[in-house]
């Protein structure tokens, strides 16, 4: 039986967030403005029979396929937002679930740094895949379980402030997003990111 973990759907790829998803993804790359939708699932093998179907339903191009033992996550993107959705949903009708069968995401993490010091910044900017942290800049860790859900948090804090997307991870057990810029924006940022992550239905599973 697959487990639906992460099930999202994002009308519209912000440029950093469509810009970071190129940088990482090993498929066929986004732009901005496309729809985009993420799904995690378990066991991982699984993802594979899932993308063959999205693929097939409708006019969608697949940006990260990622399978690990545990999970496997599918993001497939379009101009079409319609096309988009067609393709989510009919992989949830092939696997007999809803939205609402999907895990309503936990925040394990929200951590707020201010004024980040010179070496931390260069800790971060050795391994970080987006923009660059600077010192002084106001830092927002989150932490998120399932980890699908760390890409549209991302997308959502762009949408909503003047903030650089350091890294995004959003498969494993847990997902993670560094982001930076002024205090104001970035704190702006981090409330609605919670608010956003807070009103996803799905199913208790903590």
């Amino acid at each position: 039986m697959i487990d639906l973990r992460t099930y999202i759907f994002i009308d519209s790829l912000q440029l950093q967030m469509a810009s970071y998803l190129s940088t990482v993804s090993k498929g066929y790359l986004p732009v901005s403005g496309q729809a985009c939708c993420i799904i995690e699932i378990a066991p991982g093998i699984e993802i594979n029979t899932l993308t063959d179907i999205a693929l097939k339903a409708t006019n969608v191009t697949p940006g990260m396929q990622i399978v690990e033992r545990a999970y496997g996550m599918l993001e497939v993107h379009s101009d079409s937002q319609g096309d988009t959705r067609v393709a989510g949903e009919t992989v949830l009708r092939t696997i007999e679930q809803t939205e609402n069968d999907r895990i309503k995401p936990r925040i394990l993490t929200s951590q707020l740094i201010k004024n980040v010091e010179d070496h931390h910044a260069q800790l971060i900017n050795r391994t970080r895949h987006g923009n660059m942290i600077l010192k002084g800049d106001t830092l927002f860790v989150l932490e998120v379980e399932p980890a699908g859900y760390a890409y549209y948090a991302a997308n959502e804090a762009e949408k909503t402030a003047h903030i650089n997307i350091i890294e995004v991870i959003g498969f494993g057990k847990f997902g993670r997003v560094y982001i930076a810029g002024d205090e104001a924006e970035v704190l702006e940022a981090k409330n609605v990111v919670e608010k956003r992550l807070s009103e996803i239905t799905g199913r208790e599973e903590y």
